[in-house]
């Protein structure tokens, strides 16, 4: 097949690699004639290149990466502009059989439209974030404001667009048919988040000592530091935790948060926080590896069930996990089911302490919730199992209600 990936985050594939280039490599690999058309990476003119083998065409954008949302939701209204003039100039005697696509952002829907219409094209919807919605439960957004108009009917639009749509949970695909019922729920299935599986260094790296955690029980956090993650939770853990001597919360990641985290840690004097900006990918999973227990952290005014990309990381690795969540996701669905990790409600930090303490007290348990999260990702989460679920429900080999 001839396929079309128009993306958003996407890194350069000879660099790093994501849910999204995982994706597009298997598609290559497959034998597939594959171009993506996703935003530059730096300030340079919009050009035509390969990465990794793979026709990418990166185009000039807006600032997207550390950006206050009103920027951000101005870089995806303009979005879709730059991508037609691009597509129109770089790909014009192109042809596509299939165009994939993932939210966010749901502003290419009319570039997609257009393509789709043009080629005879089918249109696979990888859905992630469930978006104006976590944008009004953030209050990023007015509900039922000129904005969430605007960005509301292009939600409609891409879902009626859709051949298909990947869900992440059950708990997505419930909370879209509830809320869009003209959506055929024939179009929906589940495809899990997914990742390329890990594997370690034929020599290892000692990255505790590079880190300066040697003798430390190493509580991680790798990500966005922003409003959606509510790491306030994580700090409040972090100050119950200092009778621990050995434990260090290590933050890795970047965001419009990150300099308001170490501000709040060092009025409250919290000094087992340690802030990390982002490493390469590689190395980042190198370094979990290496740590004793992961965090996940969700906003309790989430009204969306949403699924946290990170945990593909600790599962990949095995590192057991512990979460403070809202009440709407059916994440602690997913960590029963895996038996992957313990869970509680944003905002009961006495029983997050209590399951921090459980899981800190007992290597037996840590060892066997990390086992059992790797099998997990083994039989549901890598990359090769969700390029199979695409092809076989584009090509029709199962039903898209599975």
């Amino acid at each position: 097949m001839k396929v079309l990936f128009l993306m958003f985050s996407f890194p350069h594939m000879d660099r790093s690699h994501n849910m999204f280039t995982t994706l597009v490599e298997h598609f290559y690999k497959a034998g597939h004639d594959v171009m993506v058309v996703a935003p530059g990476l730096d300030n340079s003119p919009t050009k035509l290149g390969e990465e990794s083998g793979v026709s990418v065409l990166r185009v000039k954008t807006l600032p997207i990466k550390n950006v206050h949302h009103y920027i951000k939701g101005l870089t995806n209204i303009f979005l879709p502009y730059q991508f037609k003039r691009s597509i129109r100039k770089f790909l014009a005697n192109r042809s596509f059989d299939l165009i994939i696509s993932a939210t966010p952002p749901i502003t290419l829907v009319g570039v997609i439209a257009a393509m789709k219409r043009k080629h005879q094209a089918k249109f696979y919807l990888v859905l992630r974030d469930i978006f104006p919605q976590n944008a009004i439960d953030m209050g990023f957004m007015k509900k039922d404001g000129v904005f969430h108009q605007f960005f509301r009917k292009k939600e409609i639009r891409l879902y009626a667009e859709a051949n298909h749509i990947g869900c992440m949970s059950e708990g997505n695909v419930e909370y879209i048919t509830k809320n869009n019922p003209e959506i055929d729920r024939a179009k929906l299935h589940i495809l899990e988040n997914f990742q390329r599986p890990f594997a370690p260094p034929s020599v290892p790296i000692n990255l505790r000592s590079e880190f300066q955690l040697e003798g430390k029980f190493v509580v991680v956090f790798g990500g966005n530091m922003g409003k959606p993650q509510q790491l306030e939770n994580v700090l409040e853990l972090a100050y119950r935790c200092t009778e621990y001597q050995d434990v260090v919360f290590l933050l890795l990641g970047e965001g419009v948060h990150m300099e308001r985290l170490k501000t709040i840690s060092q009025n409250r004097g919290i000094t087992n926080i340690r802030m990390q900006s982002t490493i390469p990918k590689s190395k980042y999973q190198q370094l979990i590896s290496q740590c004793d227990l992961g965090l996940i952290s969700l906003h309790e005014a989430f009204t969306i069930p949403n699924i946290p990309s990170k945990t593909l990381d600790y599962f990949n690795v095995g590192l057991p996990v512990l979460a403070s969540i809202d009440r709407c996701t059916d994440y602690g669905n997913l960590l029963d089911q895996s038996k992957a990790g313990l869970w509680c409600f944003a905002g009961e930090h006495e029983k997050f302490k209590l399951l921090f303490d459980r899981l800190y007290k007992s290597n037996e348990l840590r060892k066997e919730m990390g086992e059992n999260g790797h099998s997990y990702f083994q039989d549901h989460m890598a990359s090769a199992i969700a390029y199979q679920k695409v092809i076989d429900v584009v090509l029709g080999n199962i039903p898209t209600s599975a």
